[in-house]
């Protein structure tokens, strides 16, 4: 049964609805803390306002296989982001105003879409900016008949208050750690706290669901999943990674080493040429070997 139920049964959604849009009232969601009064529609650091937007909502069948199965995935894409990551594949998503705002019955509505259509998951992508209105829309999803489990996909640039609002509500977190070392952060994605913030956003993650758990059908129930874009050049934030996954979080962590990484964004041959290249097959087979070095044994690619 998806965490969210019990929670829900208990009245304990109408305090994390409130909770949350306090915070968005001086916008403290993630670890930026620009103080926008997104509740009056100001834009805040990610260029969010009020409403979530939405980029594109479908049926996802390349995700991990644990998540897309053979039903798919029910992937909502929104828009905007707090990260800004200079390489980011996403940017007509990430950087412009993509897709269109939705209110919660509209965003519940999409949830419930999903699962009606044999989705085995509802699928929140780049979700830290507007957990607020996700929260808005999930009783009215519920009420409507939601049971499937729901999943958080984030950059990993969570603070650690706003993901105490979805203690109980997300059933699988699956982070995307990207750099370990403050330097590269604050050259590629836009932010030195992010290393930080993604190993205190990890761990609470962990706390809250523990280790990925798979079914008899091979879906993911409930859980923490990781994923790792390797990055060119970038090897030993990988090997730190690893180790800070298999002995702060734990060896039963799954992770899903990636080897898709693109140039992208603001990448090319004069700006950030240093990383204008594809991850070679050195790299990702070093980047297995150090999974498997420290100790990992749950990981694919």
């Amino acid at each position: 049964m998806p965490r969210y139920l019990e929670t829900h049964r208990r009245g304990e959604l109408r305090g994390r609805i409130e909770d949350s849009l306090r915070m968005l009232g001086a916008c403290r969601l993630c670890p930026r803390e620009c103080q926008a009064n997104r509740l009056g529609d100001e834009p805040g650091t990610c260029r969010a306002g009020r409403l979530a937007r939405v980029a594109s909502h479908f049926a996802h069948m390349g995700e991990e296989c644990c998540l897309s199965g053979t039903g798919g995935s029910g992937t909502i894409f929104f828009s905007w982001c707090n990260l800004q990551c200079v390489f980011c594949q996403n940017a007509s998503i990430s950087r412009e105003p993509a897709g269109r705002q939705v209110n919660p019955q509209e965003l519940a509505g999409m949830m419930l879409e999903f699962q009606d259509r044999g989705c085995h998951n509802i699928n929140l992508v780049t979700p830290t900016h507007v957990i607020p209105q996700i929260l808005e829309s999930l009783p009215l999803a519920i009420d409507g008949g939601l049971r499937v489990p729901i999943v958080y996909n984030t950059s990993a640039f969570d603070s650690v208050t706003a993901l105490r609002l979805l203690d109980g509500v997300v059933d699988i977190y699956m982070p995307d750690f990207k750099y370990w070392f403050d330097a590269r952060a604050a050259t590629y994605l836009t932010t030195a706290q992010y290393p930080g913030a993604a190993r205190a956003g990890i761990r609470e993650m962990h706390r809250q669901v523990g280790d990925l758990v798979i079914d008899e059908r091979g879906l993911a129930r409930r859980g923490l999943l990781v994923r790792h874009l390797v990055m060119p050049g970038a090897l030993d934030d990988t090997r730190e990674i690893m180790v800070f996954l298999a002995e702060q979080i734990s060896r039963d962590t799954f992770v899903n080493i990636m080897g898709q990484y693109r140039p992208g964004g603001l990448v090319g041959p004069t700006a950030y040429a240093e990383i204008n290249r594809a991850p070679t097959a050195e790299e990702l087979a070093e980047a297995y070997a150090a999974a498997r070095a420290a100790g990992l044994h749950r990981f694919e690619g």
